[in-house]
């Protein structure tokens, strides 16, 4: 079931370096929200805290919480492999594993996360998170070829699939179109459109109308400079943050006089 997500004075160090700086905000649950910014400001580094995705790189550390369903997910005796179960990821570059199959790639969270399930399981499983992903018709032929061999806006849908098998209650993509083709970001769009009537999902892109067609809010994360620390900006209605903006940072940015 998809879930709000409460972010409390946030902020998220690599060793020394404030990489982000006291962020506070609510993500509603089955809504898209997309994070915009210029680059070098912290709203991917911020979207993997969401997660604790953030901590594969050495010396990366939190201050603040980060609350899913009334559970700190920083919390001393929370389990980051459990939190990358309930909060699933895609990112920028379509990653699927190239050894395995179509119906091994979307299989593959189940096994990571120790769930056990016979061959007729596991195939509802793959069928159904694969129908999800808006796949299930252009692969189901060829199951048991390598994910590898699809299109670059298949094989993102595929990673997308595997995302969802897990059934996650959060969903994050960190511009999961960058890499793609003008139709294929188009079904991804739609596809995200779809999915937000059971996940909470968070976007980062660097387009500003892929935002604006997308999400229901928008967070506008910004930098004072080199070696400062990003910040929130402003979050809101994406209509509104859009159309009205409440700070010049934010009207500079989408109007493309900054940035």
């Amino acid at each position: 079931m998809a879930k709000q997500i409460d972010v409390e004075r946030l902020n998220i160090y690599y060793r020394d370096f404030l990489a982000v700086e006291d962020v506070s905000m609510s993500i509603e649950a089955r809504s898209v929200t997309a994070f915009i910014g210029p680059s070098g400001c912290g709203k991917s580094t911020f979207l993997r805290s969401l997660n604790r995705m953030h901590e594969v790189i050495p010396g990366a550390r939190v201050q603040g919480r980060v609350v899913i369903d009334g559970q700190d997910l920083y919390a001393p005796e929370v389990d980051p492999v459990r939190v990358r179960a309930s909060v699933g990821m895609v990112f920028q570059k379509p990653n699927p594993f190239p050894t395995m199959s179509i119906r091994e790639n979307v299989a593959a969270g189940l096994k990571l996360n120790g769930k056990r399930m016979n061959k007729a399981t596991v195939d509802d499983v793959v069928e159904r998170s694969l129908r999800g992903a808006n796949l299930w018709n252009e692969v189901k032929d060829r199951l048991d070829k390598p994910g590898a061999g699809l299109s670059g806006g298949q094989q993102q849908r595929l990673c997308i699939a595997r995302a969802i098998a897990v059934q996650p209650e959060v969903l994050l993509m960190d511009e999961p179109c960058s890499a793609l083709d003008p139709i294929s970001t188009l079904a991804i769009e739609e596809l995200i459109s779809e999915l937000k009537a059971n996940y909470t999902i968070v976007i980062v892109t660097h387009n500003m109308q892929q935002a604006a067609r997308v999400s229901d809010s928008c967070a506008f994360f910004n930098i004072a400079g080199t070696g400062k620390p990003g910040k929130l900006i402003e979050v809101g209605p994406t209509t509104k943050v859009f159309s009205t903006p409440s700070q010049q940072a934010t009207e500079d940015y989408i109007s493309g006089r900054f940035g």
